[in-house]
């Protein structure tokens, strides 16, 4: 142990040496261009601003103009997972499928500079090029040289820069009737358009050159000096940058009467990408300023550049710093660990060397001592076994005789009930169904109690087998009847076939009674409706053995569950329902009493296998007995005939008048009990756990009480879901179930549950409860209506409601004008039907929607006659309404008086 110990530590001196830097954000940048100047600037200012953040890792990948090959990059960013996608697009269509690709898998994408034909993106970072255009004819404009032609070049592709400068420019030279744009280039067409333009200056003059960028306007600046005419004509570009025949130079060297800047966006698009990567929000649109430099400010912002690149220049060498202060630190940490560990382990060597010379002398003394406790605690260990099998004894003794004990009144009740039902007793139909109710779940109780019983036989091995011969297609025909109702009821298609109807074999008629019934139990507990349950008993000529087969279309066992299925309390990992989970162990037991096997299948649902002897050679005398031998009688049918479909929902209309509830239960007979309680006074809807959610969604009922074990979802997923939707979060839910635990009733809390309440439950309990549900839900709809006008400035609200009423304002006060604007385009505009909107809407303020909407244009047109000096008609129109005779009407049968009386007063 002490030699683990230490290299165990040394381990850990050793893990934490190498230890791995925390895990970095995957930023990739791809560049439509890589040679422009203007583009390298962008690609500094990324990575300059990158540099300011340890746990970024900046990639840029160089497009060289090539959309092909920015797809290709895109999608290698997709693939590899990039935590943020930067991408400047070189024309704003060819890279929209795969910018929206990246962008529906949840990867924020961030456009910069120029802009794409779609919104499937997170930001966009640029200057707004429509400005640019305007600055420089505002500029052209301003010189006031009349008059003012102008030559525009502008680039050779169809990008998103090119044609808004282009509009922008424009937008300004329509309104000035001394400007005009004699002559329009692309700049591929420089070098031969331009010469042809100067030589005939004479003809047509310019005195302006209005380039896309600085590059473009200096090569045509080249070219006027070369025909010795650059001093009448004065030359703007775009872009101002600082540098060497940048933009700015150019302005201080006079060869550009100005430029318009247009910054880059790199450090923003980084910015705004650690904002994403922070959960904060970000703006869509992300606006550039630009302004116009020339001989005024061109000294001014070359100024600033300066500063600004020094300043960049000294962030880079701390940085550099920095890093290598952090290398020289990070190794010599490793070393002091290093040597720490070589000291400790030295230390603790020492210290062994000692504990081992004293631990061997005491050695010998502990085993002697350790062999008289151990021979004393296996005496005391024989006497506690001895008092446990007693203590035992005597709680099964005491369960077996309180199960005993359950049997003698539930046997008399089910015997009165019998008589009542035999004799006529019960005229009234509500009654009878609450005496069937009674009768099938005293059957229920003692067929649980009987398997108890016969589980501790099992245990005791107290069971003898009594089998007798008998025909085993008509024994299971009797039992196959008894379950031919639920079949029906349920549209289940329940068939019993043989090879032979005159088999005769040996059973003990009342064990395999049982595992008939748990088997067939099963198959209808996890098969649904309209399913399919099938008896087969095929008599093997061949062999000396019967097969009996129960297939069902149930929801099947997973396969890692197949082998433990007979286990005693096991229950498949997809079984959701109640159930003890000793049904099917005692089937097992009971086959194999018989020198039988049970086997189990599962695809496109389940398979039971029962193989048993024919003839009785395989029993002992003991077992055998020549007398017909009775099957176990006493649990027999009750007069069902008053069943129905209790998730049938037949004549449920709903009313006004009634509160609604929909109760989610797949219990049919708690289904049956509560809806035949509450059907009088609340309008009852039902769902067996399938279409509970869908149910609530089309209902959108005043209470809601839900089960939790379900067949498809829990009813804490249910409520979960059902207060998260905007539709049905205003629902009080009650939660019913038999999970009494602390866990279980947090939960429920937690998944939005106003109300638990544990079976078995007290149904006067339950009534007062949704009575108190639908006051509070009153109290809290005057509370809304009483104050409207405060619910976007009041938080107090806090709730779901509030925002939904928020946005029901904010879409009103929108279209306030518009008396087109129907119950219709609201509902469009929250997504929702108008159904659900109108049944949201009365559940909470208790006014129809209409009334609402014309409550608020109303109040809107009393505030405008209290506070403006627009006339009623225009005050009409304002609000809404279609005429002002309308208007004086609507506003006199709320406020008891006519717009102008109200005006005057």
């Amino acid at each position: 142990m002490f030699i683990r110990f230490i290299l165990l530590l040394l381990l850990t001196f050793s893990f934490s040496c190498n230890s791995t830097d925390t895990k970095k954000h995957k930023i990739g940048f791809s560049q439509c261009i890589s040679k422009d100047d203007w583009r390298k600037a962008m690609d500094h200012e990324m990575e300059v601003e990158a540099s300011l953040y340890e746990d970024i890792d900046l990639t840029i990948f160089q497009g060289n103009e090539d959309v092909e090959l920015q797809k290709s990059q895109i999608e290698f960013m997709i693939d590899n997972e990039f935590d943020v996608i930067i991408v400047s697009p070189l024309r704003p269509e060819p890279l929209v499928s795969v910018i929206e690709k990246a962008y529906d898998k949840g990867i924020p994408v961030i456009i910069v500079d120029r802009k794409i034909n779609s919104q499937k993106f997170t930001a966009f970072i640029g200057a707004n090029n429509l400005d640019v255009g305007r600055n420089a004819a505002n500029y052209i404009a301003s010189l006031n040289e009349k008059p003012s032609r102008i030559l525009e070049i502008r680039g050779s592709d169809n990008s998103s820069p090119v044609i808004e400068r282009h509009l922008g420019f424009h937008e300004i030279i329509y309104n000035e009737p001394n400007i005009t744009v004699e002559y329009r280039i692309n700049d591929e067409d420089i070098e031969q358009r331009v010469p042809q333009i100067l030589d005939s200056l004479h003809v047509k003059p310019i005195n302006f050159v209005y380039a896309f960028n600085d590059d473009i306007a200096y090569r045509t600046w080249k070219i006027a000096k070369s025909k010795g005419v650059e001093e009448s004509i004065k030359f703007i570009g775009v872009d101002g940058l600082n540098g060497a025949n940048n933009g700015i130079q150019l302005v201080q060297n006079g060869i550009l009467a100005a430029t318009i800047l247009y910054p880059t966006g790199g450090d923003e698009a980084i910015k705004i990408a650690m904002k994403i990567l922070r959960k904060e929000n970000v703006s869509k649109n992300n606006i550039l300023n630009t302004t116009v430099i020339d001989y005024r400010n061109a000294e001014i912002m070359k100024n600033q550049y300066d500063k600004i690149n020094k300043h960049q220049n000294e962030i880079e060498e701390q940085q550099e710093k920095i890093t290598q202060q952090e290398e020289t630190y990070s190794t010599q940490k490793n070393i002091l660990k290093v040597l720490l560990g070589l000291l400790i382990t030295s230390l603790l060597l020492a210290i062994y060397s000692v504990y081992s010379a004293n631990s061997i002398k005491k050695k010998k003394r502990e085993l002697e001592i350790q062999n008289k406790k151990i021979t004393t605690q296996r005496n005391q260990i024989k006497k506690f076994a001895e008092e446990v099998k007693v203590s035992n004894d005597a709680k099964t003794n005491f369960f077996t005789g309180l199960s005993h004990e359950f049997k003698t009144p539930i046997t008399l009740i089910l015997s009165s009930i019998e008589s009542l039902s035999e004799d006529n007793a019960i005229k009234d139909n509500k009654l009878l169904r609450e005496v069937g109710l009674i009768y099938n779940n005293s059957k229920r109780l003692l067929r649980l109690i009987n398997q108890l019983l016969d589980f501790r036989k099992i245990e005791d091995r107290k069971f003898i087998l009594k089998a007798s011969e008998t025909n085993i297609y008509e024994f299971s025909t009797g039992i196959f009847k008894d379950f031919e109702r639920e079949a029906q009821k349920r549209n289940i298609e329940f068939l019993i076939n043989t090879n032979d109807e005159n088999l005769k074999i040996y059973i003990d008629r009342n064990l395999m009674d049982k595992v008939y019934f748990n088997l067939l139990s099963n198959a209808f507990k996890f098969t649904p409706n309209n399913g399919s349950v099938h008896i087969n008993i095929i008599n093997e000529v061949d062999s000396n053995f019967v097969k009996i087969n129960f297939k069902d279309s149930g929801i099947g066992i997973p396969k890692k569950d197949l082998d433990n299925v007979f286990q005693a309390f096991f229950q498949a990992s997809n079984n959701n329902k109640v159930s003890s989970g000793i049904g099917l162990h005692l089937s097992k037991e009971f086959v194999e009493m018989h020198k039988g096997t049970i086997d189990v299948s599962s695809k496109h649902g389940t398979e039971f296998t029962l193989t048993l002897y024919k003839g009785n050679a395989h029993l002992s005398s003991d077992e055998i007995i020549y007398e017909p031998d009775l099957i176990d009688n006493s649990v027999l049918n009750f007069n069902a005939d008053f069943e129905e479909n209790e998730f049938v929902e037949v004549g449920v209309v709903r009313d006004e008048e009634h509160y609604s509830i929909l109760i989610i239960e797949d219990n049919s007979d708690l289904i049956k009990y509560l809806r035949n309680k509450l059907i009088g006074e609340y309008d009852v809807h039902v769902s067996d756990g399938t279409d509970g959610i869908e149910k609530a969604y089309e209902i959108v009922p005043d209470i809601i009480i839900c089960d939790i074990n379900l067949p498809d979802k829990t009813g804490f997923e249910i409520c979960e879901i059902l207060k998260k939707d905007l539709r049905t979060s205003h629902i009080p839910t009650i939660m019913l179930t038999a999970l009494n635990n602390k866990e279980s009733y947090l939960k429920g809390l937690e998944s939005g549950a106003d109300l638990y309440l544990t079976k078995p439950f007290s149904f006067a309990v339950l009534q007062q409860s949704i009575k108190t549900m639908i006051y509070n839900r009153e109290k809290l709809r005057y509370y809304f209506i009483n104050n409207i006008h405060k619910i976007n400035t009041d938080n107090s609200f806090g709730s779901i409601e509030q925002d939904f009423l928020s946005k029901i304002n904010e879409i009103i006060n929108e279209n306030l004008d518009n008396s087109k604007f129907s119950v219709e385009n609201l509902a469009t505009a929250l997504n929702i039907s108008r159904v659900q909107l109108y049944r949201k809407t009365k559940a909470i303020l208790g006014v129809s929607i209409s009334d609402y909407i014309q409550n608020i244009r109303l109040e809107k047109a009393k505030t405008l006659l209290k506070e403006t000096k627009l006339t009623i008609s225009e005050i009409a129109y304002a609000t809404g309404f279609s005429s002002p005779n309308y208007f004086s009407t609507s506003f006199k049968n709320k406020f008891d008086n006519s717009p102008k009386a109200y005006r005057a007063s």
